[in-house]
């Protein structure tokens, strides 16, 4: 093999190499997005659900002195 071809050829893989690097790192922040959507979601419900079981739960304060 020549040096021209050996060149071509190692800068192909380079590039293969940053595009599929890149393409994860987007992937990575869409799973992200996601985990952190889902776990807010989680407690949102978790929240409706403690609300619902006890309606009344400090819905009025007595206070005396």
């Amino acid at each position: 093999m020549d040096i021209a071809a050996m060149s071509m050829t190692l800068n192909q893989s380079k590039v293969q190499q940053q595009a599929s690097l890149s393409v994860m790192k987007m992937a990575m922040g869409v799973t992200a997005t996601k985990g952190d959507f889902i776990t807010s979601l989680a407690n949102e419900t978790t929240k409706a659900m403690e609300s619902s079981v006890q309606p009344n739960l400090g819905a009025m304060l007595d206070i005396r002195a």
